[in-house]
């Protein structure tokens, strides 16, 4: 499964509106530890599908976004549930370090 772009216009029903939790991956194609980190965040949307949904937001093609979250450095990562922002973290964290953050939304229904 990809993990789906979203932008100003699709940020609100994707994210803001959604049912599941929402893991957003404030990234920049320049970033080196953004792209590397960029197999683990997908692997993670395919294992979890079911209770969280995963999406990335490009800063440079979403400034006004970035802003509004206080994006300062990235990779940025933000859960939303139910519209609010729950947990918040940033960089190139490894697989286990990542589900671990997310322990509460992987493994019960919020």
């Amino acid at each position: 499964m990809s993990v789906k772009s979203v932008n100003k216009e699709t940020f609100s029903q994707e994210v803001l509106n959604n049912n599941l939790p929402v893991l957003v991956d404030f990234w920049a194609p320049w970033c080196p530890p953004c792209v590397s980190v960029a197999p683990t965040i997908e692997q993670l949307s395919g294992e979890h599908e079911t209770r969280l949904k995963v999406v990335k937001v490009n800063i440079d093609e979403n400034v006004e976004l970035a802003s509004i979250y206080g994006i300062r450095s990235i990779p940025s990562f933000k859960v939303f549930n139910k519209g609010e922002i729950v947990l918040e973290f940033g960089g190139a964290l490894p697989k286990k370090q990542i589900e671990e953050k997310l322990n509460d939304y992987l493994t019960t229904e919020k």
